[in-house]
């Protein structure tokens, strides 16, 4: 008897758990040559409100954690994707050519330890003792926004992924990310290589639909404090920029190949608020200083 070939249904990614839609709604993926090959959760606003409540009671200990800590994580996670190269691969080939496919994954992984070395050297880099006129020092640190949703780019979709939400997560933020409509599949197995690495649950959640249904959630949210969209097309554009203008929220847009081949302080530090610090100096140490 011929078998008949079981379909993976991808499910969503909240809170280190893969619940499917509370919708119970499906979208069929379809290959290059329209072959069913998977089914995807079409999440719904239920949804992204629980992947935003999973984000916020776990973005004070993400960010309360050492800087090293959460290079470890970052890097581990690399290391985990290099063990699963071979599906990440063959997932992208559904819709390119195997030599892309192949370059992408392994820029990808290169750009998870790229991030996981910038984790304890950003802030470093952004800090500063700012010269003042008076008896006391100032001094100027970054500091994660909070909760970050990020809107992927269609293509590349994997790569396009890891270049939005690793500087995010670097940062100490924690992200709410909707993944490639086109090709979701390579995201959604990474989110299995989260959930078995050392990442804490809710750090990084992923959802899976339609950009279109769900994009002005992501910008109306009042917990989120970001925004980040890539390739979306002008007049969305316009659309989520005066939605996070209601809400008081930083948009920040790039198109894909600016996330990609620009990646590094800058997109660390957009997602980053700068606190500024006031501190006395005692009366003694500053005369002690003056001889």
């Amino acid at each position: 008897m011929k078998r008949t070939e079981v379909l993976k249904t991808y499910k969503l990614f909240i809170n280190g758990e893969f619940p499917r839609t509370e919708s119970g709604r499906h979208i069929e993926l379809k290959d290059k040559q329209k072959n069913h090959i998977a089914n995807i959760c079409k999440a719904s606003r239920k949804d992204f409100r629980n992947a935003v409540s999973a984000a916020l009671t776990s973005q004070p200990s993400w960010a309360g954690r050492t800087a090293y800590n959460r290079s470890q994580i970052l890097y581990r996670m690399a290391e985990m994707a290099e063990g699963r190269k071979g599906q990440l691969q063959k997932e992208l080939e559904f819709f390119i050519p195997a030599a892309k496919a192949k370059t992408e994954v392994e820029k990808s992984i290169d750009m998870m330890i790229y991030y996981a070395g910038f984790c304890d050297k950003y802030s470093a880099l952004a800090s500063s003792v700012n010269p003042v006129s008076g008896p006391f020092f100032n001094f100027s640190v970054p500091e994660p926004m909070g909760i970050v949703s990020v809107l992927c780019p269609d293509e590349p979709s994997l790569l396009g992924f890891v270049a939005m939400v690793m500087p995010a997560v670097a940062g100490g933020n924690t992200v709410v990310a909707l993944c490639s409509e086109k090709n979701p599949l390579p995201v959604l197995t990474l989110t299995e290589i989260f959930a078995t690495s050392d990442l804490p649950k809710g750090v990084i959640n992923v959802l899976s639909g339609e950009r279109a249904e769900l994009a002005s959630h992501f910008a109306t949210h009042m917990e989120v404090n970001a925004l980040a969209a890539a390739s979306a097309g002008d007049e969305l554009l316009k659309e989520l920029g005066l939605l996070c203008a209601d809400t008081v929220k930083r948009f920040i847009h790039h198109e894909a190949d600016v996330w990609i081949n620009d990646a590094g302080l800058y997109r660390i530090m957009e997602f980053q608020e700068i606190k500024t610090t006031w501190h006395p100096i005692d009366k003694a140490i500053g005369t002690a200083a003056k001889y």
